[in-house]
């Protein structure tokens, strides 16, 4: 029997609902240790730019494209063409849209107007109460946030009995600074904390009886208070991520939408008389459809003519006619990340000897592990966060029966802890007097060491899977990197930054491998290939590993282009004299790849400044990162060999010809290309809406709560890129493009993975990803 709804019940459901498109709309921010890019549009893939621009006007007054005046510069200078703005411009939907490109340039000329986003009641409040109450609602909220969420920087944990909203509760409830006159002057605000209701939902029905708030009203009105939080609701977003992924939930986002909307409540019942007016005008617009405007469709029609003109550069440059220099025997073959920055590197490493062949695949090298390191209790997910760990594994046992180095890193970790510490930073240095005055000259004049990557603790994986299994993993590994020929030596090279002072180091490091290095998965890869009885196993499946071929893990650090192999993977190998030649190699690379790197970096013309930059705890612009990423090539290697694709471009090897049932394909379209889009609309974001999507100036920034930054001494957490890696002091480094994604394999093939996959499909149906069947 149907269920009769009342209508009470059908304004409860919509309030839910309301709640849980307002959480999906924000998106995650993972904490520094392990920071990774993420699409800050991610719960705005299934809408177009221009409904996502329309949007984001609304609820956070920000624009999703460049001024006009940026797109303009690039027309005078060429880049963008007559023929990019047509196909643009015939290519939009809008039904309002210029009519001839003559139109739409005289349009270009002139700036559109900066969105502003709708009023909360805590700003319709400020000139009641002469304060800016926005600001002091967030700065409360944050200072309690900075505890709730902190992981080990405090001396001692907050508790998180009961949830964010209830821990809240009990801190609203004691905090007397609302109250103080001269202050804000909220009178009574801990009492009516203390009336409220004590679930989150129920706290959140009952602000929008209050409020007077209809169900059409909520979905944007929700969404900006929680854009108001800035990274505190992408953490709390965050934190219902990781718990999806293990096939359970969490509340927290919804808590911290009833503790901001508690606030408005509490200001609008102070303030009624003289807010309900313009408050009445804001429902309104919170009601009325999200439609873009004429000047919208403009922007984004610039937008998509310069995804075009870096597309025409890109297949100019891919169509060039250029002879096949792949060695048939190569004495060498390197197996990078595919990172943007691997690019130049492969490009040096194989212009140094004609017999060094290099193949792209993603970083995590097929081994979604967990990795527990040496004297550490914490367990390090070196996988795209996309998916969950599925090995585990831990240093190696004989550096762990040494207790004298188990306990100095537990203490050098402490000590690090102790220097980031809120009051210990600012006496730190103090308190440790002339011991660490050295260290302090050194640091500044770049005298600090290098961290090698030879050597150290060996990992292994715990418990180690049956033969069998290890078998058909590195067969499955074999295949997704399409190596079907064997050198001698080959390289399996993860990547990592070496950098010192920096708290968005991790963000430096693999994107595949959670935001940590990945000399941990190349290793686990080499150490499995290696194995004679893993061998044995692939050649009874037809895959034959020649008996002197040796798989060495290597580090590439991206801050000074140095390739460093690690001794383990060595043990026993009768080289002949060739690891000397690859060390030469690798060593004239980096110096080749460096020096190309130099031109793009302030204040550094040659190697030795990018060294140096890498030691300097003063430096804001260790390296560039993927910033200038354009485009996700997933092809053969002779496609792009010997092309200058400037570190723009993550190169994945593929051959379609030898993937049987396109499982590879899939593979690559559901994964790198996903995780790459993160990468490449986060630096998007970071760049065309700094002030929401960036994470503000390193100059200013303090670390709060081991999780993120702040800028000054409190606030919101600010997440998304700092302003220093996107932008060189003169102008963008970065040129915000949606990603175009190219590969050769049929198209029909790629149509069915698509029709598959309807998350996936939904980023290239909406234009952020464009793809491109080479």
């Amino acid at each position: 029997m149907e269920k009769l709804t009342t209508p009470h019940e059908i304004e409860i459901n919509a309030c839910e609902q309301a709640v849980e498109q307002a959480i999906r709309s924000i998106p995650p921010v993972w904490p520094l240790s392990s920071s990774v890019a993420v699409n800050p549009y991610l719960g705005q893939v299934t809408e177009s730019l221009e409904a996502t621009g329309a949007r984001l006007g609304r609820v956070a007054g920000i624009r999703v494209t460049m001024p006009r005046k940026w797109y303009a510069d690039r027309v005078h200078a060429g880049i963008i063409q007559d023929e990019d703005l047509e196909l643009a411009l015939t290519g939009t939907m809008a039904q309002m849209k210029p009519s001839i490109v003559e139109t739409l340039k005289k349009a270009m000329m002139v700036e559109s107007p900066m969105p502003k986003a709708l009023p909360t009641i805590a700003e319709i409040a400020t000139p009641a109460l002469g304060v800016e109450c926005a600001e002091f609602v967030v700065e409360r909220i944050g200072f309690w946030a900075a505890g709730y969420f902190d992981r080990g920087q405090a001396l001692w944990s907050a508790s998180k009995d009961g949830g964010a909203y209830s821990q809240w509760r009990a801190f609203a409830t004691r905090d007397l600074t609302p109250g103080i006159i001269g202050i804000i002057g909220i009178k009574g605000f801990a009492h009516y904390v203390d009336q409220a209701p004590e679930t989150a939902l129920g706290a959140i029905a009952r602000s929008v009886d209050i409020l007077g708030l209809k169900p059409n009203e909520l979905p944007t009105y929700f969404h900006t208070l929680l854009i108001t939080l800035g990274g505190w609701a992408q953490l709390g977003r965050y934190e219902l991520w990781q718990a999806e992924l293990q096939g359970d939930t969490n509340s927290t986002l919804i808590d911290l939408l009833a503790i901001r909307l508690l606030w408005e409540e509490a200001l609008f019942v102070m303030c009624r008389g003289d807010v309900a007016p313009e408050w009445q005008k804001v429902r309104a617009a919170h009601a009325a459809p999200l439609t873009p405007s004429y000047d919208l469709v403009i922007d984004t029609i610039l937008q998509e003519a310069s995804d075009l003109s870096e597309q025409r550069r890109l297949g100019t440059l891919l169509s060039s006619s250029e002879e096949e220099k792949t060695p048939e025997q190569p004495d060498l073959i390197a197996a990078f990340c595919i990172d943007v920055r691997s690019e130049p590197y492969r490009r040096a490493l194989e212009g140094v000897h004609p017999g060094i062949k290099t193949i792209g695949f993603a970083g995590f090298f097929g081994l979604p592990s967990s990795h527990q390191g040496f004297a550490s209790d914490v367990k390090e997910h070196r996988l795209p966060v996309l998916l969950n760990p599925s090995l585990h594994s831990h240093s190696g046992d004989a550096p762990l029966k040494d207790q004298n180095a188990r306990f100095l890193a537990r203490a050098k970790r402490a000590w690090g802890r102790f220097k980031l510490a809120a009051v210990s930073s600012f006496a730190f240095v103090e308190a440790a007097g002339p011991i660490y005055a050295g260290k302090l000259v050194a640091d500044a004049l770049g005298w600090a060491g290098t961290q090698k990557s030879k050597g150290g603790a060996c990992p292994v994986l715990d418990p180690m899977p049956e033969l069998n299994t290890r078998v058909e993993m590195a067969a499955n590994i074999l295949n997704a990197m399409s190596l079907k020929e064997f050198a001698p030596i080959i390289l399996l090279v993860g990547h990592g930054a070496n950098v010192v002072n920096n708290p968005h180091a991790s963000a430096l490091h693999c994107g595949a491998c959670g935001g940590y290095s990945g000399e941990v998965n190349a290793q686990l890869l080499a150490a499995m290939l290696n194995d004679p009885e893993v061998r044995a196993g692939l050649y009874e499946r037809g895959i034959q590993i020649p008996e002197q071929t040796r798989f060495v893990a290597a580090l590439h650090d991206t801050t000074t282009d140095q390739v460093s192999m690690f001794d383990e993977d060595l043990h026993g190998f009768d080289d002949n004299g060739r690891l000397l030649k690859v060390e030469n190699w690798l060593k004239s690379a980096g110096k080749i790849a460096s020096t190309e790197r130099a031109i793009k970096l302030p204040r550094a013309h040659a190697q030795k400044d990018i060294i140096k930059r890498s030691k300097d705890w003063s430096e804001i612009r260790p390296e560039w990162a993927l910033a200038g990423c354009t485009s996700f090539i997933a092809a053969p290697r002779h496609r792009t060999a010997g092309k200058n694709l400037e570190g723009r471009a993550f190169l994945h090897e593929y051959n379609w010809q030898e993937d049987e049932e396109f499982s590879v394909l899939e593979l690559i379209m559901t994964a790198p290309v996903v995780v790459a889009s993160w990468i490449s609309l986060q630096y998007y974001g970071s760049t065309v809406s700094p002030e929401v999507f960036g994470g503000g100036n390193k100059l200013l920034h303090n670390v709060i709560g081991g999780i993120g930054v702040v800028e000054g001494n409190g606030g919101i957490l600010r997440a998304g890129l700092p302003w220093q890696s996107v932008h060189d002091g003169n102008e963008f480094i970065h040129t915000p493009t949606r990603l175009s994604v190219c590969i050769e394999a049929p198209r029909d093939a790629m149509t069915a993975i698509l029709e598959k996959h309807e998350d996936v499909r939904a980023l290239f149906d909406n234009r952020w990803l464009h793809l491109i069947a080479l």
